[in-house]
């Protein structure tokens, strides 16, 4: 029977808020009563570090990371500058998280894995949602259809969006028809069920935002 990925109770790994990451696709893992769990599959190893902003230099402490090596011609002349005055090899993804401690012993071309969340229970995921292209208000914000009976002839239709001669005009902000999906969604609070550092994979539990292959940034929850 499969198992999920066993978290140490040793704390292990470096002392950041987050990771870049791409989102693989969904599998199943049994966890310890034989239940099967379904579970997102994230690709958050070889996360390298590119910059590390210090109190002294840049008035916060934070690292900054950069996922997916490209060649140097996949990149403008002011990203290459910047890889170049840093010493490393350009990324897709760029993307800076706050550290745990301030005296976390980073350098630029160091590779950051999933042991960041070996001992987490619970993330926050941040991606772009899938596009829907253009949605009516029912599907976009589920509204109730018109009946089908007695002649009525408003089925999916919006219906009325605003007064007559007072105020004269659509308060902005109203749910109407439009686009739908393409933005930037966090869903907050899901569960790690599991890592795996070799592979360099975090299984998550509840709702990624995004695409298969759609790049995520995994941060560690902090609240209730």
């Amino acid at each position: 029977m499969q198992e999920g990925p066993a978290k140490s109770s040793k704390k292990t790994g470096v002392d950041m808020q987050g990771l870049i990451g791409k989102k693989i696709g969904m599998t199943r893992l049994f966890n310890e009563a034989g239940k099967a769990v379904p579970v997102t599959v994230i690709q958050a190893g070889n996360n390298i570090v590119e910059q590390v902003r210090t109190k002294e230099k840049d008035g916060y402490t934070a690292v900054q990371l950069g996922f997916e090596q490209i060649a140097e011609k996949r990149v403008n002349k002011p990203e290459l500058g910047h890889f170049k005055k840093l010493g490393t090899a350009p990324v897709k993804i760029l993307k800076e998280f706050k550290l745990d401690s301030a005296d976390e012993p980073l350098s630029a071309g160091q590779v950051v894995g999933v042991e960041v969340f070996e001992n987490e229970k619970f993330v926050n995921v941040t991606g772009v949602s899938k596009g829907r292209g253009h949605a009516g208000t029912i599907k976009k914000y589920n509204f109730q259809r018109g009946r089908e009976t007695h002649g009525n002839t408003c089925h999916r239709e919006r219906g009325s969006a605003g007064a007559n001669s007072y105020p004269a005009r659509v308060f902005p902000g109203l749910k109407m028809s439009g686009h739908m999906g393409a933005a930037q969604v966090t869903t907050r609070r899901l569960e790690v069920v599991g890592v795996d550092k070799e592979a360099g994979l975090v299984f998550v539990k509840g709702s990624v935002p995004g695409y298969k292959t759609g790049y995520v940034f995994i941060k560690k929850f902090i609240g209730k």
